[in-house]
C-alpha cells in the first residue's frame, strides 16, 4: 500500500489568512493544502512560512482562462504562469506538483501539443512535476476525449477528478469502462469530489438521495488504489475537493449554503483515510 497523503484544499477558505488557515489544516488531520491560484503571489512569503512551521506539504493549481481565444497568447501565458508557480519554494519546502487545468476544450490536438510541450519544459527546468487535471472546458473536459489524448501523449500524468465527466456524459460513464481505467493508468493525484449526472458536485456526499453517485466514486477510487498497489507506488496523494458556492448550492433568496464544504471535506478525508489508510472497507 502507498504512503497516503492528504491536501485540504485553500478553495472555499481564502477569507482566513494563512497563519490561522494553516494551523485549522494541520488541526483537521490533513497532511499538506493544494492552493488555488488566486491566493498565490502576493501571499507567497506568508504561506511559505506558516506551511513550513506547521509540516505541511503544498501542492499548486494553475487555470488560465482570460487568453484561451487566442492560442499564442495562451502559450505564452501558460509558460509565464507555470514559471511564476514553479518558483513559489522555500529552501525546505516546495510544491510537490502543480495541477494545471490546461488548454481549452476547443483547441486542437496539435494545439494542445504545444501547451504539453511547455508544460513539460518548464517541469524539466524547474523540477516540478506538472500533471493535468480532468476538468470541464478543457482538453480533458470527458473520458472519450482524455483516452484518445493519452494513447496519443504517454507521457502525461493526471489529476483525476472523474466529477467533471459524469456531469458532462450526464451518466455514471458505465459504456465508458475503458477510458476510465485508462485514466487511472496515468493518474498521480485524485480530486475526491462527488458528480452527479446533472452536476460535478452533490449537495452533501453523506445524504441517502446522493448514495448511487458516491458509490460510483467509490469505485473508481477503489481501482486506482488498486492499481497504485499492483504497480508498487510508493506515495500518492488526494483532495477531497467539495467547493463553495456556485459548486455548493444556495438556498434561494437567502445565499445560504446548503451545506458546510469545510465539513464536508473534513467529513470525506477521514472516510478515505479510514477506508484506505486502517483498511477497514477497502479490500483489493
Amino acid at each position: 500500500m502507498p504512503e497516503i497523503k492528504f491536501y485540504c484544499p485553500s478553495w472555499g477558505s481564502e477569507e482566513l489568512v494563512w497563519l490561522d488557515f494553516s494551523d485549522k489544516v494541520k488541526h483537521a488531520g490533513y497532511d499538506g493544502v493544494e492552493v488555488y491560484p488566486l491566493q498565490v503571489p502576493h501571499e507567497k512569503e506568508e504561506m511559505l512560512n506558516t506551511l513550513q512551521s506547521n509540516n505541511l506539504e503544498f501542492s499548486l493549481l494553475h487555470s488560465e482562462m482570460t487568453e484561451g481565444r487566442d492560442v499564442e497568447k495562451y502559450y505564452a501565458s501558460l509558460a509565464r504562469n507555470l514559471y511564476e508557480l514553479a518558483t513559489h519554494q522555500a529552501p525546505e519546502l516546495k510544491p510537490q506538483f502543480i495541477t494545471s487545468q490546461t488548454g481549452r476544450e476547443y483547441y486542437t490536438m496539435d494545439q494542445m501539443a504545444v501547451c504539453f510541450a511547455i508544460c513539460a519544459r518548464i517541469s524539466e527546468e524547474t523540477g516540478i512535476k506538472i500533471v493535468h487535471e480532468t476538468h470541464r472546458s478543457k482538453w480533458s473536459y470527458s473520458a472519450h476525449a482524455v483516452k484518445a489524448y493519452l494513447k496519443k501523449f504517454p507521457s502525461l500524468q493526471l489529476t483525476l477528478d472523474i466529477s467533471h465527466w459524469v456531469c458532462v456524459s450526464e451518466s455514471y460513464l458505465e459504456d465508458q469502462e475503458d477510458a476510465i481505467d485508462t485514466a487511472i493508468a496515468r493518474a498521480l493525484h485524485v480530486h475526491a469530489r462527488i458528480g452527479h449526472k446533472e452536476g460535478p458536485q452533490v449537495t452533501d456526499p453523506r445524504a441517502p438521495e446522493n448514495a448511487e453517485a458516491f458509490a460510483h466514486h467509490i469505485i473508481w477510487w477503489d481501482k486506482w488504489m488498486n492499481h497504485l498497489i499492483a504497480t508498487n507506488a510508493v506515495k500518492c496523494t488526494i483532495t477531497p475537493e467539495f467547493g463553495p458556492s456556485p459548486y455548493m448550492l444556495n438556498r434561494p433568496f437567502t445565499n445560504e449554503p446548503l451545506a458546510n464544504q469545510w465539513e464536508i471535506n473534513f467529513w470525506m478525508k477521514d472516510y478515505l483515510k479510514e477506508r484506505y489508510v486502517s483498511g477497514i472497507d477497502f479490500a483489493d
